[in-house]
Parts: structure tokens; C-alpha cells; sequence
């Protein structure tokens, strides 16, 4: 895809997507969002022919949102992902305030969605098909209701075996939580941490060992990068170089690697249902409901800030009073 140049518009003659990038880092939202929000902007002016969003307003934007859905069939979740990447432009940055209703377009509601669900046993059989280390992290996800990147950036110090705990800092939304861990994989865990520890010492044998830092945390504790504690528990086989400060780390396993594992995984044992990493998730909150959890117990343990979000699991119980028995039978 060809990539437009970035226009300039700052007194201090930051170019626009610096400045974009800037805002987003100041919002404290994720590196995926800023990623996600820095290639729609990227998009739209292109799709403009390279003119300044300042030249542009309301109808610019329809015509881009227009575009998306009618030419490239855009779901209601991407339409509204690219409508809040540029109202954050317009505001945030332009200072500008657009009129939503000159826009001639609404937000657009997506559909009420029933979330896939495996059964204990489709449960089972999948993760007795897939080999080290995936198998342990779909356990940790079935196990402990994570979402694949919050198990994927999984450090040493948030895995509690004292208190049967798995402590999850800065999830989506921001927030942190606890969540338990299954006592049924505490000895694999092990097992895996120990090869992992290894990996690290060599490391640091070979002047290496580093890993990235969250925030700011790189500047207040100088040396932790290279401790213990902050390694990631399921290490990359491979290193990558950061291109913030040119240090050689080790990363995390790569989120394809454990989608594509898993999708061979439920091939082999023959599940005839779209298994998703965050399939795991929803089974978790399903069988959790299942088991007599009172719903606001698993929101937590989800970390969702809306109950309404967790309702979602209460579609596919096969009890209480919204159950209902087909005439048939």
C-alpha cells in the first residue's frame, strides 16, 4: 500500500502524525490503538490525495467513511474504530470541533453477537493437541479467563503460586485485576519457568537479557530490564531489535504464532466451530456461570466495567428462567 507523506502543521514544526502520536501517549492508550488510529489517519489522507485534514471537514469525512463501507464492505466495529481515530485528530490535535450531525452518518450500532463456546471436553481435546509452550498458555487463558495479549505479556512477578494467583496490571481499559490459577498446571508452570530462567542466564552470559520496560519504569529502576521478575513468562525464541534505543531484547511470543496453533489444534480434534484464542475467554465465563459464579463474580474475575458485557455469557446457559425447551422435545 502506498504510504502518503505526512503533512506538517505545528508553530514547533512537528509533523502531523508526530503530533498525533504525541496526543495519543498523552490519552494513555494502548501501542495497538495508537498503531490502529495512526494508520486510518494515515488512510484518509491519502484517500484525499495527501491534503491537509486542516483543509478538510464533515464532508471529507463522509466521503472517506462512505468509501470504507460501501467499497471495502467495512463491519460496524471498523466504521466506528475509524470515526473515533479521526474525531481524536480533529480534536486533539486540529483543535477542531466537528459537527456530528453535519457528518450526515451515526455511529452505527453492531448486533447483539452470541459468543463460540466450547464444552469441557471440546476444551479438553484441543489443548491435548497442541505441544509446549502453547498448550500451558491456552490453559492459562481457559484456566483464568485472559485475553490473548494480556497472557502473551504475562511477566515472572504476575504469576502468585503462593496465593494461587494470577495478577494482570494495565488490561484493557487500563485497569488491573486478579484472576486464579488453576492449581491443575501449577507443576507445567514450573517446569516452564525453570527452561525459562536458563534461557535468561544465558543470556545475560552473552551481555544480552534485556527486556522492554512498561512506561517510564526503564528511567526509575535502571537495571530491572535485565532482572528476573520482569522477563516475560513466555520468552520469543528469537530477538528483535527496539528501535526506541537500539537495545537487542527478547519480546514475547508473537500472537500468530499461538492463533495459528490453535486453529491446528481444533482441526486436529476435529471441532467443527471457529476456535479463537478468545474463544477460551468466553468459555471460561460460560463454564464459571455454569458452575453457580453470581455474575458480578465473573465480571471481576473478566475485568469488564460493564455488567451488561458480561451478560453476554447468560445467552448461552442451558438453565434458569430465560431457558427455554424447544416444543419439539
Amino acid at each position: 500500500m502506498q504510504t502518503p507523506q505526512k503533512p506538517t502543521s505545528s508553530p514547533q514544526g512537528k509533523k502531523l502524525l508526530d503530533q498525533y502520536k504525541e496526543a495519543i501517549r498523552l490519552k494513555q492508550y494502548s501501542p495497538r490503538t495508537e498503531k490502529t488510529y495512526v494508520e486510518w489517519i494515515r488512510q484518509y489522507i491519502l484517500f484525499h490525495n495527501k491534503r491537509h485534514p486542516k483543509e478538510m471537514a464533515a464532508s471529507e469525512v463522509k466521503q472517506f467513511i462512505t468509501h470504507l463501507v460501501v467499497d471495502r464492505k467495512a463491519s460496524a466495529s471498523t466504521q466506528n474504530q475509524v470515526i473515533s481515530a479521526i474525531l481524536f485528530l480533529y480534536r486533539n490535535v486540529l483543535h477542531i470541533e466537528l459537527d456530528q450531525t453535519d457528518l450526515g452518518f451515526i455511529r452505527p450500532k453492531r448486533g447483539k453477537r452470541v459468543p463460540t463456546v466450547l464444552s469441557k471436553n471440546e476444551a479438553k481435546a484441543i489443548i491435548q493437541n497442541m505441544i509446549p509452550p502453547y498448550k500451558l498458555m491456552v490453559q492459562i487463558m481457559y484456566g483464568s479467563g485472559l485475553r490473548l495479549m494480556e497472557c502473551l505479556r504475562l511477566r515472572i512477578k504476575d504469576i502468585d503460586f503462593e496465593n494461587h494467583r494470577i495478577l494482570v496490571y494495565d488490561g484493557k481499559g487500563g485497569d488491573d485485576r486478579q484472576t486464579p490459577l488453576p492449581d491443575s498446571i501449577i507443576p507445567a508452570l514450573r517446569e516452564h519457568l525453570a527452561k525459562t530462567r536458563a534461557i535468561h542466564e544465558k543470556d545475560l552470559a552473552h551481555g544480552r537479557g534485556s527486556v522492554h520496560m512498561p512506561y517510564a519504569l526503564a528511567k526509575k529502576f535502571p537495571n530491572a530490564d535485565k532482572s528476573w521478575i520482569w522477563q516475560y513468562v513466555f520468552p520469543a525464541t528469537t530477538f528483535f531489535t527496539d528501535k526506541e534505543d537500539g537495545v537487542m531484547r527478547r519480546h514475547h511470543i508473537h500472537e500468530t504464532a499461538l492463533q495459528r496453533t490453535i486453529k491446528q489444534a481444533a482441526t486436529l480434534a476435529k471441532i467443527e466451530k471457529r476456535v479463537t484464542p478468545h474463544t477460551f475467554r468466553h468459555s471460561f465465563a460460560t463454564h464459571l456461570l455454569q458452575a453457580g459464579y453470581d455474575i458480578r463474580t465473573v465480571q471481576e474475575l473478566l475485568g469488564h466495567k460493564d455488567v451488561k458485557t458480561t451478560m453476554i455469557y447468560t445467552h448461552v446457559l442451558q438453565r434458569g428462567a430465560n431457558a427455554v425447551k424447544s416444543p419439539l422435545d
